[in-house]
Formats: C-alpha cells, sequence, structure tokens
C-alpha cells in the first residue's frame, strides 16, 4: 500500500473535472494525482494519505499520453502548467472537457435533458486579452525574469516571452519590459521579506482595436523615472498602438495585484472594446472576460435561451452588466446586482455609452440587495462567481418562483452543488452546453437553461 513519501509510476486511467487525474493500484487504493492528462505514464510522490485513497504530486513525465499528438507552442511549457493541454489536438481538448463535466453533473440531469455540446473559442491561441507576469528569478539569484511561476512553486518565475495565450504585440511589450529593467539593473521585489522594487507587468489588449494598456507596477520603495521606458515600448513595431502606458504603486503585502497609485507616461487608461454590436470602455482593472470573441459566443447562448420576452429581468452577480445589456432588447426592465462598486459603476457608464436605458444595476451583495428591488422578476439570469450562489441568497432565488432561468457557470462543481438544492424545488436543466473561453487548460464555462415544473 502507498504512504507519505513513497515515488510511485502509473499511467493516468482518466481525469476527472477539474483537472484530477486517476489511477487504482492493484491493493485497490485510489490515487489522484492533479494537472495529468489520460494515459500519461508519470512519476508522482506521495504527500497526502487517507483510509482509500492517497494523493501524489507530479514532478516526472516518463511517457506522453496518445492524446498528445503535436508539438507544444512555446518554450516554458509544461514547467508553468498554465498551458495543460496544448499538446493535445484541440478537438480532443473539446472532448475531454465536454468528458468531464457531463460526468461530474450526471446526477443533476434528467434522461430528457438536451445537451447541446461544447461551444469552441473563435481563437485557439493568442485569445487572452488580459495578463498578470511576475518579476523574480528562475534560480535563486539568478538573472532577473518576468513571466509566469513555475508549477507547484511559490518563488520561481519563468520568462514567457514565448507564451501563445496572449498575442505577439503583448509579447513584444514583456521582452523590452525585461531588457529595460536588466539593462538598469532593477531589482525585483522579494515577496518573502517584502524588499526590492520590481513586481508586475500588466498587459491588456483591446481586441477590437489591437490598443494596448500598459501597467509597469513596482513598489515605492525606490525611485525611477520610467519614461525612457515607456519611449522604447512606444518605439517597438507592433501591429495595434497604445491607449496608455502608466507606472503604478503597490505596497501590499500580499503577492495579489493592488495598486495604490499610478502615474501615466502616456495616454488614457481606458480602451473600449465591442461586444456583439455593443460598445464597453474597459480600463487595465475592470471585470471583463479575458477571452473577447469566445465571450461572444457565450453571451449568444445566453440571448438564444431566454428565448421570448422578460418583461422583469434580474441580471444576478452582473459584473460590469455585459449580459444584462446583451438583454436588454427582451425585457421591459433589467435590474443587475454587483458586489464590487467599480463594476457597477462601469456597468452605468457602458449602458450610457450603447444609449440603454432600461437597464438598472445596484451596487452590493445579492442576498442583502433582493428585497431592495420593488419589482418581482419574471426572469433571472445567474452568473455567480467560482464558488457559486450563497445558500441564503440561492433560498431567495428559488422563492421568486420564476419558471425559467439562465445559469452561468465558470466551476462545475459549485454549479453541481447549487443544482442539487435547485432540484429539491422543482429545477430541473432543460438543456445546457459547454462554452470553451480558454482553450489549451482544463476551464471551460456552463450554461443551462433551467425551468420550473
Amino acid at each position: 500500500m502507498l504512504k507519505r513519501k513513497d515515488v510511485f509510476e502509473c499511467v493516468i486511467d482518466h481525469v476527472d473535472y477539474p483537472n484530477k487525474g486517476r489511477f487504482r493500484t492493484e491493493e485497490g487504493q485510489k490515487l489522484t494525482v492533479k494537472n495529468t492528462l489520460p494515459g500519461q505514464r508519470i512519476k508522482c510522490r506521495i504527500f497526502k494519505k487517507h483510509q482509500d485513497r492517497v494523493e501524489g504530486r507530479f514532478f516526472e513525465l516518463v511517457e506522453k499520453s496518445p492524446l498528445e499528438t503535436r508539438e507544444k507552442a512555446c518554450d516554458i511549457f509544461p514547467l508553468c502548467g498554465g498551458c495543460l493541454t496544448q499538446t493535445m489536438p484541440y478537438d480532443d481538448q473539446l472532448a475531454l472537457k465536454s468528458d468531464m463535466v457531463k460526468r461530474l453533473l450526471a446526477d443533476v440531469m434528467d434522461e430528457d435533458t438536451i445537451f447541446d455540446g461544447i461551444m469552441r473559442s473563435p481563437l485557439e491561441f493568442e485569445y487572452r486579452n488580459k495578463m498578470e507576469f511576475s518579476f523574480g528569478d528562475e534560480i535563486q539569484d539568478g538573472p532577473l525574469t518576468l513571466g509566469l511561476h513555475r508549477r507547484n512553486t511559490t518563488y520561481t518565475v519563468l520568462n514567457a516571452d514565448s507564451c501563445k495565450l496572449v498575442h505577439t504585440d503583448v509579447r513584444k511589450v514583456l521582452s523590452a519590459t525585461l531588457k529595460y529593467c536588466r539593462e538598469k539593473n532593477l531589482p525585483k521585489y522579494d515577496k518573502k521579506n517584502h524588499t526590492g522594487f520590481l513586481r508586475f507587468l500588466l498587459v491588456r489588449r483591446s481586441q477590437t482595436t489591437g490598443e494596448l494598456l500598459v501597467y509597469l507596477v513596482t513598489s515605492s520603495q525606490m525611485d525611477h523615472d520610467f519614461s525612457d521606458w515607456a519611449e522604447a515600448l512606444r518605439n517597438l513595431d507592433l501591429e495595434g498602438a497604445y491607449a496608455g502606458i502608466f507606472h503604478a504603486l503597490d505596497d501590499s503585502m500580499g503577492d495579489a495585484l493592488k495598486i495604490d497609485r499610478a502615474t501615466a507616461l502616456f495616454g488614457q487608461d481606458f480602451f473600449y472594446e465591442e461586444l456583439l454590436g455593443l460598445k464597453f470602455k474597459v480600463t487595465a482593472f475592470s471585470f471583463f472576460q479575458t477571452n473577447t470573441p469566445g465571450a461572444e459566443v457565450l453571451y449568444d447562448v445566453v440571448r438564444k435561451y431566454v428565448s421570448g420576452k422578460a418583461p422583469i429581468l434580474y441580471d444576478l452577480y452582473s459584473g460590469t452588466g455585459t449580459i444584462g445589456q446583451v438583454l436588454s432588447p427582451v425585457a421591459e426592465k433589467v435590474y443587475g446586482i454587483e458586489l464590487i462598486p467599480e463594476a457597477v459603476r462601469a456597468a452605468r457608464e457602458n449602458a450610457a455609452l450603447n444609449g440603454i436605458e432600461n437597464c438598472e444595476f445596484i451596487a452590493g451583495d445579492v442576498l442583502e440587495k433582493l428585497a431592495e428591488i420593488p419589482e418581482k422578476p419574471d426572469y433571472i439570469v445567474l452568473d455567480p462567481p467560482r464558488e457559486g450562489i450563497n445558500p441564503k441568497a440561492l433560498a431567495q432565488i428559488i422563492e421568486y418562483g420564476v419558471g425559467e432561468m439562465v445559469y452561468i457557470s465558470c466551476k462545475a462543481s459549485s454549479f453541481k452543488r447549487d443544482m442539487a438544492v435547485l432540484r429539491e424545488h422543482g429545477f430541473r436543466v432543460k438543456r445546457w452546453c459547454l462554452v470553451d473561453l480558454f482553450p489549451q487548460t482544463m476551464h471551460v464555462e456552463t450554461v443551462c437553461l433551467l425551468t420550473h415544473s
């Protein structure tokens, strides 16, 4: 029987949602190794033991999966762990995701539930319109790096100048920034000791216009004039242009990007993006789907699922109000509720930009704000965060007794938990589909049309 610290070699039998490779030993022990693919022969080290199962941490690929029939697209695959499936043809990636989610959700579906398949992303590569890169080093006290964290590490950063999830213009900005910072001998920020200077590079790109927003984020522990960095970026040969270039300060203790203040070195702090004929003002920190053409596929599915008229429509967990605005033509009134005030301000501004007058966006927690809406809903659209819906809020939503709802989930296991409760109160999944917003990864969006019997 396997025990902690054992090294074990096996062939992954199958993968359960979202990325749990499974194997059963001859003794009947169940082994789970994350970030693996079906058919891969791997070595793992056991780090956790339960009664009849163990968990291993992948550390060596002995033999590729038969599904891995194409060459890797970037230099740091598979070390960064971000693009687990990039050596699989795209059709096989879609089939793998579909199989995982269908098996996961089988218990909350009915025999007559219609599965509309998995919708492809229009772009397989270079689809991400936003990326946050970290400064660091690949070996301790080694040369400065700028890119993505190595899988299963806290401090190791790999250069990501060959990352194919972002547009070539983004890669050029990354390379030029690293070159500049090395030439100026600027020190990285040490997040263990909270000392140093260079922290992050944030780049956002408009799919519509090709414009870039660039933020070089440092601590305030040094003074440096980045004007010549901005000039170097402006001299790059790019397909697009810059909306704005900024130097920003972040003195937070955590490793998540949190801007204290920013100084404009060029341009403005926003650009415009278009989705399904609507225009949206996007800042570097706006909540906006990271795959713009994929988001159009997602919102078009939602628009088709909301058939007919919905006089009073609730758009819950509404973000920047994109879904509510897309659905505004079929409603007399749309009420959107979103926790983050900045997102609500953006939703209001974008609705005005698009000349939409029947959308009202409310800042606050869904649980607290539902009671403040004067009109009861005829239709509800749910797009909650990854953890799903607060049980008390879900109970309030159920009490409205609407005939149909659309539930959009970025974490199918959270939807499964919520759907189990909804089924107890007469809701069923009439039809559903998957939308792939994240090619080369295991992530996928689930969209379900629910009816009340």
